[in-house]
């Protein structure tokens, strides 16, 4: 029977929100207590009564196999989510399979098939696949160890972890006939070697390789190159780079095809459309739109025009470079057009969700389409608009822009700004992601994310924000685990401010010291920045145009002042520290613990560099498990270096372990969005990369090294300062060369800043 309760009862500090809900769930582990409550806000949101009601039941089948509290919690955490993509009737089905697998040999692979589910559901999408997929898993069970339900044998599968943990790689790769085709070949071939079965299912042996590349569906690029770089160069007179890029590896943020000065980048498969375009016109399609903007399209401002304006402006680009290379190539028509979705006019609800994408699909079909059927006024008269330009010549990205704009004014909605967007037949895959077209110049005026994220409940001092889920390299398996992280960010507490005024007072000498070095750091060309509402002189001629528009009765332009900055100096900086528990240590023939000397060299560091002007922000970060990574935020890059970001400095605590890798990816992910020509991501620690919940030394490490490289490939410079003499053995394998250790840690206050003065003169 489903649980009724009140779901408005008053939440008491300490206490369960949800009494009648924890009655439900039979598990006693202590560790439940501090979860549970947040468990059951996603369990609610996402599922019926009745569903939360077999939740709870599967969850307790889970507590009673005996394999500890982190089967529960990956069941209680992962399940709403499963439920809500693949339907309630999951939840049962997955507690059902883990209480039959735990009742034989393989049960110490349960965590390992439950976090398989989360990335399975997303990719299959569907009850019956998902089943199915379940099917598979205990098909292969029942193939390697003996039979599943009759508990005959008492050894477990050899490669049954190695399967699981490679199924979000493989379902990406094939459909799943084609992981069950796989499957079937590593079973038949190595029934006797459980070595070479790992081999196979961990993908590192070659005939694995083989058969999953055989398995693939769709037309491989690899098979095309040769074909496709005559038809660029015979049909577009192009010699341009073809580069291919997996498609299979990130389902999350799917990518899209784009060219730059390197090349034209290109799925590495695609399969044929449900249309009946093959893999190969597809190809041909992508190349020939991308092709014709490299022809026809030129470039404009992008800080002249808001969101909703530039993807108008890129939507309607598109279908004019379309209609062009259609003129030259009439028989591209058949597939611009076979490619295209066909939205349905009345699809999308304005009052309840963001239209945006939809009326703009709508728009873009009937600019290719001129017998299109749809009735609504705006569509039919910007898409008769966008003909009649067209018919004039081969008009310009300029009156592109002009016609986006006025449609934007003409169809915007209050709901438009609604986080619910409708995406359902929106996606024109075969054209690339327009960046080619726009020329940034001013910086971006938008708040880092979480000063616009902070809570305002001055209830919750901590200002804690829904967790962020980050991969996590497994380096035996050569790939990532998918969702593996929960990392919550908060602002750090207050302290008092008069500590690391303190601090600085202490060392006066070596900050007079290092002014005067900064001086010579100090860009010393003044540059005008206008269109600001506040500034330091009038700027003439915004002013008079401004009159000109009051007089004239148009609301004038209040941006009429302009400010100076100085120019040549362009970075931005986050400073990461590590908070974990052997900070409070104190080193040999020292007095003060780590902690207070990293606070020191800190408040140093960040004089120095708000003397230089430098955007730059500070946070620390800890872990407990891969549950629960800590990321503070001390300063922001848009505050001040004042006495609120001194108190949190002065407040800071160290405790837990350092799950270094998933703190730099979100470090990463704001100092990303800086608008710097250089962006440098500085780590304090005092120690290797660590957890409690992994045995492997390697496993952080190894991922913590992949986090530096890809923070490199988006444009970010790592480089840590070790505080541990024995970070020989280990800083080279992650940041290879980008690194000091510091052997005598009281010389932290006068050689952080030091350092920091060397890495960007």
């Amino acid at each position: 029977m489903p649980v009724i309760i009140n779901k408005e009862a008053v939440e008491s500090p300490g206490e369960c929100r949800y009494p009648a809900y924890r009655a439900v769930l039979k598990c006693s582990f202590p560790q439940l207590e501090d979860v549970f409550d947040d468990c059951m806000d996603e369990a609610i949101k996402s599922l019926s009564e009745n569903g939360v009601s077999e939740y709870l039941e599967g969850a307790s089948l889970v507590c009673m196999i005996g394999r500890g509290f982190e089967p529960v919690l990956v069941y209680l955490e992962e399940i709403p989510q499963i439920c809500r993509i693949v339907g309630e009737e999951a939840a049962p089905k997955i507690a059902k399979s883990i209480w039959e697998i735990s009742r034989t040999p393989n049960g110490v692979s349960i965590l390992s098939f439950l976090q398989a589910l989360p990335s399975a559901a997303r990719r299959l999408q569907s009850k019956e696949q998902f089943e199915r997929f379940i099917d598979i898993i205990f098909d292969f069970m029942e193939s390697t160890t003996g039979s599943i339900h009759g508990f005959h044998t008492t050894i477990p599968s050899p490669a049954l972890s190695d399967f699981l943990d490679s199924t979000s790689l493989l379902l990406s790769q094939v459909s799943l006939e084609g992981l069950k085709n796989w499957v079937d070949y590593g079973v038949r071939y190595y029934p006797n070697h459980p070595e070479r079965q790992k081999d196979y299912f961990s993908l590192q042996s070659a005939d694995s390789k083989a058969i999953l590349q055989r398995e693939r569906h769709g037309t491989l690029f690899a098979d095309q190159q040769r074909r496709l770089n005559m038809y660029l160069k015979s049909l577009w007179d192009e010699n341009q780079q073809l580069v291919p890029y997996a498609t299979g590896f990130d389902d999350e943020h799917k990518p899209l095809p784009y060219f730059d000065s390197l090349g034209m980048r290109i799925p590495d498969v695609l399969d044929d459309h449900n249309s009946g375009v093959s893999g190969l016109n597809r190809y041909r399609a992508t190349l020939a739109h991308m092709a014709a903007h490299r022809r026809w399209s030129g470039k404009i401002i992008v800080d002249n025009y808001s969101p909703f304006q530039r993807i108008a402006i890129e939507c309607l680009e598109d279908c004019r470079v379309d209609s062009l290379a259609i003129r030259q190539y009439p028989g591209l028509y058949r597939l611009f057009i076979g490619l295209h979705p066909q939205p349905v006019k009345d699809a999308c609800d304005p009052e309840k969700e963001s239209c945006i994408r939809h009326r703009l699909a709508m728009l873009s079909y009937a600019c290719m389409n001129p017998q299109h059927q749809y009735t609504n006024k705006d569509i039919i008269e910007f898409s008769d608009r966008f003909h009649t330009s067209m018919q004039a010549g081969e008009s310009s990205l300029k009156e592109m822009a002009a016609l986006a704009v006025s449609f934007i004014a003409r169809t915007r909605r209050q709901a438009d700004q609604s986080p619910n967007m409708y995406f359902t037949d929106t996606e024109i895959d075969y054209r690339d992601d327009n960046r080619h077209l726009w020329i940034y110049i001013e910086e971006s005026d938008d708040e880092e994310m979480f000063a616009q994220e902070k809570q305002k409940n001055t209830d919750d001092e901590s200002g804690k924000l829904p967790p962020r889920h980050y991969p996590e390299w497994d380096y035996q398996a050569k790939n990532y685990r998918p969702d593996w992280v929960s990392l919550y960010e908060n602002l750090h507490p207050a302290g008092s401010a008069e500590k690391i005024d303190s601090l600085l007072n202490k060392h006066a000498a070596l900050a007079k010291r290092l002014k005067q070095m900064l001086e010579l750091l100090k860009p010393q060309n003044f540059v005008r920045v206008r269109y600001q509402e506040e500034g330091s002189e009038l700027d003439l001629d915004i002013a008079i145009r401004s009159l000109i528009d009051y007089k004239s009765g148009v609301t004038p332009d209040p941006r009429i002042n302009m400010s100076h900055k100085h120019d040549g100096r362009n970075i931005s900086v986050t400073l990461l520290l590590d908070l974990s528990a052997s900070l409070d240590e104190i080193p040999a023939g020292c007095n003060q613990t780590i902690l207070e000397l990293s606070q020191e060299a800190v408040a140093l560091l960040s004089m120095a560099i708000d003397e230089l002007g430098d955007p730059f922000a500070i946070a620390g970060f800890s872990s407990n498990t891969r549950h629960e990574v800590r990321y503070q935020h001390i300063k922001g890059f848009n505050e001040s270096w004042d006495d609120e970001v001194k108190s949190r400095l002065a407040a800071i605590k160290a405790g837990y372990s350092t799950r270094m890798g998933a703190a730099m990816r979100h470090a990463g992910h704001y100092l990303e969005h800086q608008q710097s020509d250089k962006k440098l991501l500085l780590i304090l620690t005092d120690g290797q990369p660590s957890d409690i919940d992994t045995d492997d030394d390697r496993l952080l490490i190894e991922d913590t090294a992949k986090a530096v490289k890809e923070l490199d490939q988006a444009g970010i410079y790592t480089y840590c300062i070790n505080l541990d003499p024995g970070a020989d053995e280990y800083v080279q394998d992650i940041f290879g060369n980008q690194y000091t250790v510091i052997d005598n840690v009281e010389s932290l206050p006068e050689k952080l800043p030091q350092l920091f003065m060397a890495l960007t003169k």
